[in-house]
């Protein structure tokens, strides 16, 4: 499906590599609750919230340092360079899971693709294919497992390596094997990880300032979206943001609720954007309720 490459989950025999990867979410932002609810799909989620502050705390000393040393020294331009050369790499795993889950007509088009920009674009540095119409598709193993029919498996933190899945894990293995980045020299493969961490910081400052609950946050954006990719973005799965989400709107109303925890697969649309709308909007409303509140001391003083 047409949808960014986002987070590179699939080297993970480096350390670096799990410091500084994030879709969908690697690296970790925010400090967890004390207690942590069990639901469905995060039957480990005390042991996953360990995990999730440790790679946070690594992240912070290490991984984030170095990606904005690099976005510091480096320009814009070559850091665009950069990404597209890696990009253009990954097609290669791309359309291997393209065969396998026997969408011949994109492979077709992905395989053009990465023969366009490997020549035209000068070994990938210029993403030459986009602009004759050829987008970037992401295509991985863990995909082509759910395809095949695979089940999904409990919601992961890995140390250093971030969000994952019981499926997941496995597809990262073959993804790893499949990705030619792994078989080139170290320090293009440091180059690699420090250019997936430094594009994704703004989704991390995203995460960290809109999420009253960050692992929450993380886990359940990480599950939708890998849910989207895995079916071509036709599933329909909630989360528990859209508890919270309708926490807020009934609390608008005037009506008291109390949010639970949903797990994907439910039938209620969820949009990513909207949840953070939700996230933002009650973070206000907290905000102007301390504010009321100091009004209110103030004039009985």
């Amino acid at each position: 499906m047409n949808r960014p490459y986002c987070g590179n989950r699939n080297a993970g025999i480096l350390l670096l590599m799990g410091i500084v990867t994030t879709l969908g979410g690697c690296a970790t932002t925010g400090k967890a609750p004390d207690q942590a609810v069990t639901s469905k799909v995060d039957p480990y989620e005390s042991f996953n919230r360990k995990m999730f502050v440790f790679n946070d705390g690594v992240d912070g000393y290490v991984a984030a340092p170095i990606a904005n040393a690099y976005k510091w020294i480096t320009p814009q331009f070559m850091q665009t360079g950069v990404s597209n050369f890696f990009n253009n790499l990954k097609n290669v795993n791309v359309v291997i899971n393209d065969v396998l889950q026997a969408k011949f007509a994109q492979s077709a088009e992905d395989t053009g693709r990465l023969a366009i920009n490997s020549t035209v674009g000068l070994g990938g540095l210029f993403d030459v294919a986009k602009h004759v119409g050829l987008e970037q598709n992401m295509e991985d193993f863990d995909q082509t497992l759910a395809v095949w029919g695979v089940p999904q498996g409990p919601y992961l933190v890995l140390p250093l390596l971030g969000p994952s899945t019981g499926r997941g894990v496995s597809g990262g293995i073959l993804d790893s094997a499949a990705n030619p980045i792994n078989y080139i020299s170290t320090p293009v493969q440091l180059l690699a990880m420090i250019n997936e961490r430094a594009n994704a910081e703004g989704a991390l400052k995203f995460i960290d300032e809109a999420a009253l609950d960050p692992y929450v946050f993380t886990r359940e954006s990480f599950l939708q979206w890998r849910n989207n990719l895995a079916t071509d973005g036709k599933s329909e799965a909630t989360s528990d943001v859209d508890d919270f989400d309708d926490a807020l709107l009934n609390t608008d109303n005037g009506e008291a609720s109390t949010p639970g925890l949903s797990s994907v697969g439910d039938t209620n649309p969820y949009s990513f954007s909207s949840a953070a709308q939700s996230f933002d909007s009650t973070a206000k409303s907290f905000e102007q309720a301390g504010l009321k509140a100091e009004q209110l001391a103030r004039e009985r003083r």
